[in-house]
């Protein structure tokens, strides 16, 4: 895989600043059922990065704060790191709203039958991909198969009442380009998720989010390798829009990785775009961070920041216009 950080460092993207943090955005380990070529964290089945139990139990004193009101999921699938479930039932314990990042898939796997009851159970509200609701745009970009397994899994989450109306269980589907391009009009893409979905499989969701596909990790590489990477990148730029700076998500937003260390965002992560220790420069581990005051601190940016702020914006909630 060709490394596009060389290619992202140098920028005039304009500076951010840190503000409270409210989202707590958890990368549970790499390990994945599927292998999807988007995919910013290069995810798989043999990946063997898992976050430990000593790392989780950090990550329950930054659940006191009372700034943070929303745990964020994910992985790879985050389901596969087997102290999932207890990380779950430990953090119900706080006045936060619990999501699971989950690729779908994952709930048909063997030893996972029960996954999708655990979640409905426990009220975590789902945010699952699913970059087109066309079976050969899925299978392409996911793999062959994929779709119907995630029609199905689908299914057994609106049987539990996911997606329903007057239920508590949300969950919401996610779109990315298959391509290197920028996702469609947020509002417009949902009505055609929701109509055609309801109308072939009967299927309910609640929202839709686009998300921008990241020039960093699988999707940059083949970008660079298929001599597309300057293309995207000033497509990226010249669909720049000031308008979205303010709701960038790295602003009231921690990502930890599965070692524990901690970052602006999740792209900044996989890049290891570390928010360094504000006394040794070293890079910030989880356990230091109550010790610590972030506000106002600056974020760490390069060129791929763009892909947050074209067009309608992007983040892990969708667009931001």
């Amino acid at each position: 895989m060709i490394d596009t950080w060389p290619l992202l460092k140098n920028t005039s993207f304009p500076s951010v600043s840190r503000q409270a943090v409210e989202i707590l955005q958890v990368n549970l380990g790499y390990r994945c059922n599927q292998s999807c070529l988007h995919c910013h964290v290069a995810a798989g089945p043999t990946r063997k990065e898992i976050m430990t139990r000593e790392n989780i139990e950090y990550l329950m004193k930054i659940l006191e704060q009372p700034t943070i009101h929303t745990l964020d999921l994910t992985g790879g699938a985050p389901e596969m790191n087997p102290l999932f479930k207890e990380l779950v039932l430990e953090a119900r314990k706080f006045d936060v709203t619990i999501i699971d990042r989950c690729n779908l898939t994952i709930l048909l796997e063997p030893g996972f039958e029960d996954m999708a009851r655990f979640l409905a159970d426990n009220e975590v509200q789902i945010v699952a991909s699913l970059p087109c609701y066309l079976e050969g745009n899925v299978d392409g970009q996911r793999g062959k198969g994929v779709y119907q397994k995630s029609i199905d899994a689908l299914k057994i989450l609106n049987r539990l009442g996911y997606g329903q109306k007057g239920s508590k269980l949300t969950i919401t589907l996610v779109y990315n380009p298959t391509g290197p391009y920028l996702p469609p009009p947020q509002e417009g893409l949902q009505n055609d998720y929701k109509r055609f979905l309801n109308e072939e499989f009967d299927i309910c969701f609640n929202q839709l989010f686009t998300i921008t596909n990241m020039p960093i990790a699988r999707f940059g590489s083949t970008l660079v390798s298929k001599g597309g990477f300057e293309t995207y990148m000033n497509l990226l730029k010249d669909s720049f829009s000031a308008s979205n700076l303010a709701g960038l998500m790295c602003k009231n937003q921690l990502s930890v990785d599965w070692q524990g260390y901690v970052y602006d965002c999740d792209f900044n992560q996989m890049l290891n775009m570390n928010i360094g220790n504000p006394q040794t420069r070293d890079p910030l581990h989880i356990r230091d961070v109550l010790d610590h005051d972030l506000l106002n601190i600056p974020i760490r940016i390069a060129d791929h920041c763009y892909g947050c702020t074209a067009g309608q914006g992007s983040s892990c909630g969708g667009a931001l216009a």
